[in-house]
């Protein structure tokens, strides 16, 4: 189960905050799942590949609840810690870097911790996709309420390439690989 985070709701669609959101519905596009339904708060695009059975999740509960739809889902479809992934924007790291990590703290993203409060661990999976820190004296929850500049909408092909790699590779051949390989700055092919 891969869970994007972001705000429900067109005025929030291309906000950094929404870029979780916005890697679900590439990766939906890429392994062409069309099944889409409604449960427990939150959007659930369904599909298989090679042989896996995948829901790619998107919370519409606003971000800082977004552990209330997660641990709904995570209980009801019986998954595995090990089978939870977790795709939401950070702050700390520069626009088109992501961080593929096994664990670890909400690092400040509030919806990583209500899904850490919710599931009651940390340890789970997370691809965390860099927006860059706010300019100036911007307070950063205004900040990735903002959308995307135009120089970086022109570059979030790349990133959401880059990203629906990085699933692939955790899929295939797991942590260790993927982060070996995608733990640094996305670089144009």
């Amino acid at each position: 189960m891969a869970v994007g985070l972001g705000n429900p709701g067109k005025e929030y669609a291309g906000n950094r905050h929404n870029v979780g959101f916005m890697a679900i519905d590439y990766l939906a596009q890429e392994f062409q799942f069309s099944v889409k339904k409604v449960k427990g708060k939150a959007i659930i695009i369904e599909g298989q590949t090679s042989g896996l059975r995948l829901f790619l999740v998107k919370p519409q509960t606003f971000m800082n609840l977004s552990g209330e739809a997660t641990a709904y889902l995570f209980r009801y479809y019986k998954i595995s810690i090990n089978n939870l992934l977790v795709l939401h924007d950070d702050i700390d790291l520069p626009f088109g870097t992501i961080r593929v990590r096994p664990s670890g703290g909400a690092g400040g993203q509030k919806g990583v911790a209500s899904i850490i409060q919710h599931l009651g661990t940390q340890d789970f999976t997370r691809i965390r996709i860099g927006v860059g820190r706010p300019p100036g004296r911007m307070e950063a929850a205004d900040y990735v309420l903002k959308d995307f500049s135009k120089a970086e909408k022109d570059e979030l092909p790349f990133v959401m390439n880059t990203i629906t790699n990085a699933f692939k590779e955790l899929l295939t051949n797991g942590i260790e690989s993927t982060m070996n390989l995608y733990n640094g700055p996305v670089l144009k092919e």
